[in-house]
């Protein structure tokens, strides 16, 4: 298999071929020289927990783009992501940008994202159809990060273009006009985020913003460029993953006509369900990793510097690990889940993912009893990492 195949635009409606496709080559795909690909749940599971597989982002960028590419300003952004980072880096970054993400944080954000769901909802009052997408759950995730940061909610709609665009760059291939315009979104986001963090630099509020410029000790704070970097990667997080997630849990659910209708007689099986349609559909379909050492895998010995694409959407369908795993089950109890992840880089954001989505199903089954998708106007985004809709017309 080579990697262009991951990119083939047949697999955006319908993935379920590519996964069998993985599981019948066996654990460890050979994708070309040092290049791995993966769908077994065993082996991603397992290098996403292994300390001795990490990150080696530059490295790529020079693989991909060539060597001049590494100092153009949108890699060395991206560089400077605790996404992207290793330890003692990664730990000191995400460190201080977990505080915002605690347990007690999420309580008051499920509130902001309840009172931003109706008022969504409210403003398609008089309506009978609408595309859920620009509607409800692309705005939903995006202004409850603009409030996170305190940033005006007006700008709301440019910023997320812009991070759609950025996004584009975590793909395993992009073309060059993709790549062109993922630069120039980057720069337009260093600039608007610069001018906030400037603005702040003697704040005592409570946005993430002022957090982040007065946590750590005076040895230990982030400097100018890193919160750049990492606000970029919490609103590019926090926008395109949450809106494809709610998205494609909408298709699941209504693809499964006796699981929605389970689910809308008992809404205590929310948070199951959304457990599973994650499973069944997860937005993120690849994750990226770099053997630091050898290892050995699968029975496999692995040479350092061996690049692995792991196929979080095939590992959850692993049909070694989930009984029936192309049917959508709300009260399955089986295997992990992987959609945000494992290790040290498991998504740090998934309790405020998890608490919006379970916010947003509540209140389109309590409000919008009747909606169903039109299922002739859905667009897929045809991406290959970041799988979700451009489209989702609704009536109700």
């Amino acid at each position: 298999m080579q990697l262009h195949e991951l990119m083939d635009p047949d697999y955006s409606d319908n993935p379920f071929p590519l996964y069998r496709k993985l599981h019948q080559q066996g654990p460890l795909i050979p994708a070309g020289d040092k290049i791995i690909i993966s769908g077994s749940h065993a082996v991603v599971d397992a290098l996403l927990n292994d300390r001795r597989v990490g990150k080696n982002y530059m490295e790529s960028v020079r693989v991909r783009f060539g060597d001049d590419a590494a100092g153009l300003p949108l890699f060395q952004g991206i560089s400077r992501m605790f996404l992207v980072l290793n330890p003692p880096d990664h730990n000191r970054l995400r460190g201080l940008v977990m505080k915002a993400f605690s347990a007690r944080e999420i309580k008051s954000l499920r509130e902001m994202a309840l009172t931003i769901a109706n008022e969504l909802v409210d403003a398609l009052e008089g309506r009978r159809a609408c595309d859920l997408a620009q509607a409800f759950a692309f705005p939903l995730p995006v202004r409850i990060i603009c409030r996170m940061l305190d940033v005006s909610e007006s700008d709301a709609p440019e910023l997320g273009r812009l991070t759609s665009a950025l996004v584009r760059v975590f793909d395993p291939q992009i073309s060059p006009p993709d790549l062109l315009k993922a630069a120039e979104a980057f720069a337009v986001l260093e600039s608007y985020f610069s001018a906030v963090i400037v603005s702040r630099r003697d704040s005592t509020a409570s946005d993430l913003v002022s957090l982040f410029l007065r946590s750590g000790s005076d040895g230990d704070r982030l400097d100018h460029d890193e919160i750049i970097a990492n606000v970029i990667l919490l609103f590019l997080a926090g926008h395109e993953t949450t809106s494809n997630m709610l998205c494609n849990t909408i298709l699941a659910l209504h693809a499964h006509p006796q699981e929605l209708a389970s689910l809308k007689e008992n809404y205590a099986l929310i948070p199951d369900a959304i457990e599973e349609c994650l499973r069944y559909d997860s937005s993120v379909q690849m994750l990226y990793r770099t053997t630091l050492e050898e290892i050995e895998v699968a029975r496999e010995l692995i040479p350092p510097g061996t690049r692995f694409f792991l196929s979080l959407g095939a590992a959850n369908h692993d049909p070694l690990v989930f009984t029936s795993p192309e049917r959508l089950n709300i009260r399955r109890h089986e295997g992990r889940c992987l959609a945000f992840g494992g290790g040290i880089h498991h998504c740090m954001g998934y309790r405020l993912a998890l608490a919006e989505m379970e916010v947003a199903l509540e209140v389109l089954l309590t409000r919008l009893p009747e909606m169903r998708p039109v299922a002739a106007g859905v667009r897929r985004n045809h991406r290959a990492n970041l799988r979700g809709v451009s489209a989702l017309p609704v009536e109700w």
